[in-house]
């Protein structure tokens, strides 16, 4: 076998490396001066998730904005009054935020951080085994991707989201059950895979996998019978909450509810247009291809297709992009593209220097990951490579 020709390094690699270490120091920075600014710590919202633990351990509401507020203050969370104080997931996600509630706010804040941080070296690793390049520049662009970054300072939870369809990806063949079970994760935050849901479903019934739907189930089940034993009153409070919370109105920096305030504020229906169009586009893209379906392949796009669809989506919530953008970067023959992708992570990265985290110019990255991983998918490397990585990374033959 032939020794491998060196590349010498060019603008692309440059670019890549200014891209990642811009993000990288950014992140660092912003930990590591977290503790010192209660304004700047006051603003993350892990404020949220440990508030939440606290009214837990002492049996109160976690769907309460101003027992919540009040939490947080005396706390000295001092920041500026958010959009959000209180935890918005469904009442099974409560669980993740109890052990918060047995330690201080100063004692959890960096192993939350950190906690998300290994959440996403955990997926972006396991990712790069199944698209079948470890060890390389994808790597970086994985461990560097802005929105993922974003979770890790703020304390958000999208990356267990990402952890949840990561080991889909990769059991989903071989463990079926467990491969259904982590997708758990994903339901933390439903909205965002409405036009995914779709198509497993579909796919469950045609390929009559369901093992998957049964390991979903049960993890439901048991993260709702825990629910229960904490805060047997969860349901109602979230209920409550949801009816009168006014979160239809509000205003987020995704393309939904921009597409509703550029037609009508006032029309709430208008934010599930792009849902709807999206699920008709993820059913029709589903049966074309029912019969060679690959959710290696297929499926990163339909995910992104969700995320950028989603009614309700933060720019932390991009990080369900990451799969794709990391399947474009292995496997793409452009180095130009991968100099754009570098691009738009400087640019991405810089926004908060000059922008809110509920700014308009926080919208146009979604589609941006969108667009270039359909470029990328145009100059990847020959089917038959690609499925020879891909296969031998999941230790499975490759279909002929």
């Amino acid at each position: 076998m032939r020794a491998p020709i060196e590349r010498r390094p060019d603008f692309t690699d440059l670019m890549i490396s200014l891209a990642c270490g811009l993000a990288m120091m950014m992140t660092v920075l912003v930990l590591g001066v977290m503790p010192f600014l209660p304004h700047l710590a006051g603003a993350r919202d892990f404020k949220i998730y440990w508030a939440t633990g606290q009214q837990l351990v002492h049996h109160g509401d976690p769907y309460d904005p101003a027992a919540m507020r009040q939490i947080e203050h005396t706390a000295g969370f001092l920041g500026p009054a958010p959009l959000v104080n209180y935890m918005r997931n469904p009442p099974w996600g409560l669980p993740l935020a109890l052990p918060l509630g047995f330690v201080g706010a100063q004692a959890a804040a960096l192993p939350w951080s950190l906690l998300m941080l290994g959440l996403l070296a955990i997926s972006v690793r396991m990712l790069s085994k199944i698209f079948g390049r470890p060890g390389t520049h994808s790597d970086w662009l994985g461990y560097c991707f802005p929105p993922a970054l974003t979770c890790v300072i703020m304390g958000q939870t999208s990356l267990f989201l990402l952890l949840g369809f990561t080991l889909f990806l990769r059991f989903h063949r071989t463990r079926p059950f467990w491969a259904g079970a982590a997708l758990w994760f994903c339901t933390l935050k439903p909205h965002l895979f409405v036009p995914f849901g779709l198509v497993l479903l579909f796919w469950i019934a045609v390929s009559r996998n369901f093992r998957i739907l049964a390991g979903l189930a049960a993890a439901l089940a048991a993260s709702c019978a825990l629910t229960e034993a904490l805060d047997p009153g969860a349901w109602s409070q979230y209920l409550h909450w949801a009816v009168r919370s006014g979160i239809s109105s509000e205003y987020l920096p995704c393309l939904s509810v921009t597409l509703r305030d550029w037609i009508d504020p006032h029309a709430a229906w208008i934010a599930f247009i792009p849902c709807a169009v999206g699920c008709a586009w993820a059913l029709v893209y589903y049966w074309r291809r029912r019969e060679r379906w690959d959710w290696l392949d297929h499926g990163l796009l339909v995910v992104l297709v969700s995320a950028v669809v989603a009614p309700y989506a933060w720019f932390y919530d991009q990080s369900l992009a990451l799969p794709a953008v990391l399947y474009g970067a292995a496997r793409t023959q452009s180095r130009l593209l991968l100099a754009i992708l570098a691009a738009i992570y400087l640019v991405v990265t810089l926004e908060p220097l000059y922008t809110t985290a509920e700014s308009f110019y926080y919208v146009w990255p979604a589609v941006a990951w969108l667009v270039w991983y359909l470029l990328a998918r145009r100059t990847t490397m020959p089917a038959a490579a690609a499925a020879a990585d891909v296969a031998a990374a999941a230790d499975v033959q490759p279909i002929a």
